[in-house]
């Protein structure tokens, strides 16, 4: 279980506080894109998320997207929001948590990798040497293999208490 177990578990990217990051010693912060900061396949955040991205880059956090899908999908959204993005990150494999830790110049355990799922985001932070943070997914999902995962990780997430939820 240790491998697929977060650092916290939040209901949503905006509950991440900049008192949180303090805490978790954060200097940069990995962004899945799908079900963490925007429905899948569309250019637009859910409420709230441009405004969490400005407050944190503000506090002098470093943001860049990771994910595993391709350019011409993340590239837009990446610059509609004012981020840098890692593209066909293969999480879990840490090769995109490193790629895009590179680009920030931090080491790992100053890296914070935040997602919606535990078999690619918190998996792939884990085997990276990074903290994570676990979602809720925000929307439906409709391809076979995303509800296989959701399937599969069932039984992880009901092990896993939200925050808010206390320890």
């Amino acid at each position: 279980m240790s491998l697929l177990k977060p650092t916290v578990a939040l209901r949503s990217v905006t509950d991440i506080s900049i008192e949180l990051l303090k805490k978790l010693d954060t200097d940069a912060i990995l962004l899945d894109v799908d079900n963490t900061l925007a429905p899948p396949t569309t250019h637009v955040p859910y409420d709230g998320v441009q405004e969490w991205i400005d407050r944190i880059k503000g506090s002098g956090i470093h943001i860049v997207i990771c994910s595993n899908n391709y350019t011409r999908r993340i590239k837009p959204f990446s610059d509609s929001v004012g981020l840098d993005c890692v593209a066909m990150s293969f999480k879990p494999f840490p090769i995109g948590f490193i790629r895009a830790k590179r680009k920030l110049k931090e080491k790992p355990q100053s890296v914070l990798v935040v997602g919606d799922q535990v078999y690619t985001d918190i998996l792939g932070a884990n085997l990276a040497g990074m903290k994570s943070i676990l979602l809720v997914p925000q929307s439906e999902e409709k391809g076979l293999s995303i509800k296989i995962r959701r399937r599969m990780e069932k039984g992880v997430r009901k092990k896993i208490k939200l925050l808010d939820e206390g320890d």
